[in-house]
């Protein structure tokens, strides 16, 4: 339940969804929503319908059932599937992008077509507070929260570097998509010379 998958429309074309669901385990990705999303992103590719993706992911699910029952292999298969998929990609980012699963979902890192940012993004390591004290080793942890708060948790330093395409607003979102899709239609897409490759199984 924590990644949504379904069809759309976008200006009458069907377009595969990827999405966090932040109301279970917090939008977090764990084995079960690593394996469906990977499956479904595959399917997609293999039909050519493109891929809208929706961020909103604070990491992997920590625990010890989650590293005996093989979170990295299986975070493998969707960073695999999104960077091998050759459809036209799209991602927002509409909250929290926090480190490896950031970049797991359908990121700039993983050749996606056009990746934007809302407003309320937050694309960076992890959050504020985790970060400050492991930083600063929990001196001044309030004083430097705010500040690197303030300084990284917004889309602007990820637009700075080419990670975000642009920060859009949310009402202009679906418009954007359609343009972008029209954009891609004729995607053509780089094809390795090799005979296929070798999926974390």
């Amino acid at each position: 339940k924590n990644i949504v998958i379904g069809f759309g429309r976008l200006d009458g074309k069907t377009v595969g969804v990827v999405g966090n669901q932040p109301m279970e385990l917090a939008g977090c990705l764990d084995i079960d929503s690593s394996v469906k999303a990977a499956r479904f992103v595959r399917f997609c590719d293999a039909f050519n319908i493109p891929l809208v993706t929706f961020v909103d992911v604070p990491g992997f699910l920590p625990g010890t059932a989650q590293e005996y029952g093989g979170i990295i292999r299986h975070g493998a298969k969707l960073l695999y599937a999104y960077a091998e998929a050759n459809v036209p990609k799209l991602t927002v980012i509409t909250r929290k992008a926090y480190g490896g699963a950031y970049d797991v979902m359908s990121s700039k890192h993983l050749r996606g077509d056009y990746n934007y940012a809302w407003p309320t993004a937050k694309v960076a390591v992890m959050g504020a507070k985790g970060a400050v004290e492991i930083i600063f080793r929990g001196k001044d942890v309030e004083k430097h929260t705010a500040d690197y708060t303030a300084t990284f948790e917004n889309p602007l330093r990820a637009a700075e570097r080419g990670f975000v395409d642009d920060v859009i607003q949310p009402a202009d979102t679906r418009a954007r998509l359609i343009e972008d899709l029209e954009t891609l239609r004729h995607k053509d897409p780089v094809v390795f010379d090799k005979k296929h490759g070798n999926i974390p199984l």
